[in-house]
């Protein structure tokens, strides 16, 4: 018992834990640079938590019954992220009780109360109550993580499925975790590979050990589309059996058997390799223990925001994704958009990129998520994407028909790793999740330059 108390001591020296639906928290001032190691942040106290709660009537949300110890919740590490930000929103508005994880290295303290805002308005106007809003600023690598998880567990009494004996064993009010706390930058991963191995594989691996001990086995990860390395190169949407991490047999219209074997090509970078990895690694899981059900959805390049304009992409380093780039360009903090390549085999010379809004990769999370709970069997993956090719120049001229203005482009050499058609094949998505796109690359633009529009007149 002493040992239980002083961990839960601990936890609350790592991290502030309050239902949002009462108060809004934020985290301190203090500042993490990208190559700061948040394993060494020293003790948060009350005092760095001082959100303001807005004062509009719309955006008070129904009352809500006081917690009885038996809510289930959905964790999402880096909730506070890009995707994870929008993720977070989505399952808030689909009543889902949410256990957000971040350590707040790139993201900011006022996402979390744009989150909270928007899903109340969303449960004013629909009069639903309030989902639970849990907020835990620590690094999912830390030994706090150990501590979160044992709070949200009771330990109970099963029988043993071997021995037949009664043994005591945890039972989890996490229903399912949905995994965004990798590190995502190619070029950094190229500058800095350790890093992105001790973040993105090694943090996996105790993040699934600690899963385990709690007997939480409804696991989302994000992947990518970079996992597919050289296959791109083909010029062919790309599917799920591109990739495989074993051995498979198919059978074609004939009846004919055929096996297939895992094989990678041209994994161009740490990033790709550390996403591979990780699929890797799930899948070894999900063979040994049939208990696990896990996704790995692969993404291609989301972008866009919530059509609010309250929230969007705001990543604390130098952005390197084309539409954050864009909006730079068109606010003035760069004199011009590099194309890099104008000479490969597209209608235009500049790459194809399968462009996706955020909202709608957040809906694919939730319908892995709904699916990996009813139908979910061992190690799954999922394609995220539109299904459609947008080149670079295309991209850029949705942007500029959204904010009514020209983009100065500078045509420079290819990058090192990168490739002509990177697309999609979303069939099998649409077949087993019942999820597709909504939303088009000109609605992307729309809502990008909406958000950018608003935080210049908030600034």
């Amino acid at each position: 018992m002493s040992s239980t108390s002083s961990s839960r001591i601990d936890l609350r020296d790592h991290v502030q834990d309050q239902d949002l639906s009462e108060e809004y928290l934020s985290s301190s001032s203090r500042d993490y640079s990208a190559g700061s190691s948040p394993l060494t942040t020293p003790a948060l106290s009350d005092e760095e938590f001082d959100f303001d709660v807005p004062s509009e009537d719309a955006l008070l949300a129904p009352t809500q019954a006081p917690a009885d110890g038996s809510e289930k919740y959905i964790m999402v590490i880096g909730g506070l992220g890009y995707i994870g930000s929008h993720t977070t929103l989505e399952l808030l508005r689909e009543g889902h009780n949410v256990i957000v994880v971040d350590n707040l290295s790139n993201s900011y303290k006022t996402v979390l109360k744009n989150v909270r805002m928007l899903a109340a308005h969303h449960c004013k106007v629909n009069s639903v109550p309030m989902p639970r809003l849990r907020f835990f600023r620590i690094d999912y690598r830390s030994k706090a993580m150990h501590v979160l998880l044992e709070r949200y567990s009771n330990l109970v009494m099963t029988v043993d499925a071997t021995s037949g004996k009664q043994v005591v064993s945890y039972q989890s009010r996490i229903a399912g975790v949905i995994h965004f706390a990798a590190y995502k930058s190619v070029v950094e991963s190229i500058q800095q590979p350790l890093r992105y191995y001790r973040n993105n594989v090694c943090g996996l691996v105790n993040l699934l050990q600690e899963l385990e001990r709690f007997n939480i086995r409804n696991f989302i990860f994000s992947s990518s589309a970079t996992v597919y390395g050289s296959k791109a190169n083909a010029g062919l949407p790309l599917k799920e059996e591109d990739l495989i991490h074993h051995q498979v047999k198919t059978q074609n219209e004939a009846g004919e058997t055929t096996i297939v074997e895992p094989t990678i090509e041209g994994l161009s970078c740490p990033y790709a390799r550390t996403k591979y990895f990780g699929e890797a690694i799930l899948a070894d899981v999900a063979e040994a223990d049939p208990d696990w059900r896990i996704v790995a959805l692969r993404y291609f390049n989301p972008v866009g925001c919530d059509p609010s304009g309250v929230l969007g992409e705001s990543p604390r380093g130098e952005p390197t994704n084309l539409f954050p780039v864009l909006t730079q360009v068109l606010k003035g903090d760069r004199s011009n958009l590099n194309v890099f390549g104008s000479d490969w085999p597209t209608r235009d010379g500049t790459a194809i990129r399968d462009f996706i809004h955020v909202l709608d990769v957040a809906r694919g999370h939730i319908a892995a998520l709904n699916w990996n709970s009813k139908k979910g069997n061992g190690f799954s993956t999922f394609n995220l994407g539109s299904g459609t090719g947008t080149t670079v120049l295309e991209a850029v001229r949705s942007l500029e028909q959204a904010a009514g203005r020209e983009i100065p482009l500078a045509l420079v050499d290819r990058r090192p790793g990168d490739v002509g058609m990177c697309v999609a094949s979303t069939e099998r998505a649409a077949k087993e999740l019942g999820w597709s796109t909504r939303e088009s690359i000109t609605k992307c633009a729309a809502d990008l330059w909406n958000y950018v529009s608003k935080v210049a007149l908030r600034s």
